[in-house]
């Protein structure tokens, strides 16, 4: 049974009568009778009451009528999201991030993607950092990853940020009066940091910037995200060295200052492998041009 002879019986079905449903079929009358007949054969049963003046459905005719109805109409549908997924206009993208950058970039890309191309769901993987985005774009477990550049030449970057560091302090800190902070200042404190495992260039940038001043950090706590990582800060487990688009995030008994003698810039990017791009991806990175 195909599918053109379905659309044959019910373009005869719906015009009981063989010429015009030729037409709309845009065929001639002899293909279709042969499509028709071909159909009844393989079903054992005669679909229609054939007389010289007149076409009607048979009792097996009309019982196929309504399976056919719903063949046809999930065919349709079939061939508008093959479509649309062609065209970049539906899918699932998966996109891996940590830190409060990836927060940040992924909230005003997620707001765009869902006005302009609603057919295109965003997966988001949080608590991924830029050491495993690489290591799962490799393997194919995600699609997309916020990184911290440089990274593998193999990799295709769109940058979405540029971000300095910063310090975050619990509020009761005897720094916290403070404008702005030296590193230096820092060299006595316990720190709460990003899990060394997960290849955050946050954490990184921290531990390079306190090297330049002479020190190495203590970590009294590591947090998976940025939202445990202030938490921890707030309740006075520590003081932080973060990016600056972490001040978006308020959390009670934190405050944020400047690093006063650092001129680190962390160039944040969207990563992603050139050779397994999606129709959809490719909407994602139409979007970073906006």
């Amino acid at each position: 049974m195909e599918i053109r002879q379905l659309r044959a019986f019910l373009a005869v079905a719906d015009e009981l009568h063989f010429g015009r449903a030729a037409a709309k079929l845009h065929i001639a009358q002899s293909p279709l009778s042969q499509m028709i007949r071909a159909l009844e054969k393989e079903l054992g049963a005669e679909l229609f009451v054939r007389t010289t003046r007149s076409v009607q459905l048979s009792a097996a005719g009309q019982a196929l009528l309504g399976p056919t109805r719903i063949i046809d109409a999930q065919t349709e549908i079939a061939r508008t999201v093959t479509r649309a997924a062609a065209a970049g206009e539906s899918g699932v993208v998966r996109i891996g991030f940590g830190g409060a950058s990836g927060y940040v970039a992924l909230s005003a890309l997620t707001r765009q993607m869902a006005e302009r191309h609603p057919g295109i769901q965003l997966d988001l993987r949080p608590q991924t950092y830029s050491g495993e985005v690489v290591e799962l774009l490799d393997d194919g477990a995600i699609d997309m990853g916020i990184v911290a550049l440089p990274v593998s030449s193999k990799l295709s970057t769109a940058t979405v940020r540029t971000e300095s560091l910063i310090v975050a302090l619990p509020a009761s800190h005897r720094l916290a009066e403070r404008e702005q902070i030296s590193v230096a200042d820092l060299a006595d404190e316990l720190f709460v940091a990003y899990p060394s495992a997960h290849g955050s260039k946050v954490r990184d940038a921290a531990f390079t910037v306190c090297a330049a001043a002479g020190f190495v950090p203590r970590i009294a706590r590591e947090a998976p995200d940025p939202y445990s990582l202030l938490a921890l800060v707030g309740v006075g487990i520590g003081v932080a060295v973060v990016v600056a688009a972490t001040t978006h995030i308020t959390v009670d008994g934190v405050v944020y200052r400047p690093i006063a003698d650092d001129t680190t810039q962390l160039r944040i990017a969207l990563a992603w492998r050139a050779d397994r791009m999606s129709p959809a991806m490719g909407r994602v990175v139409e979007e970073l041009s906006y």
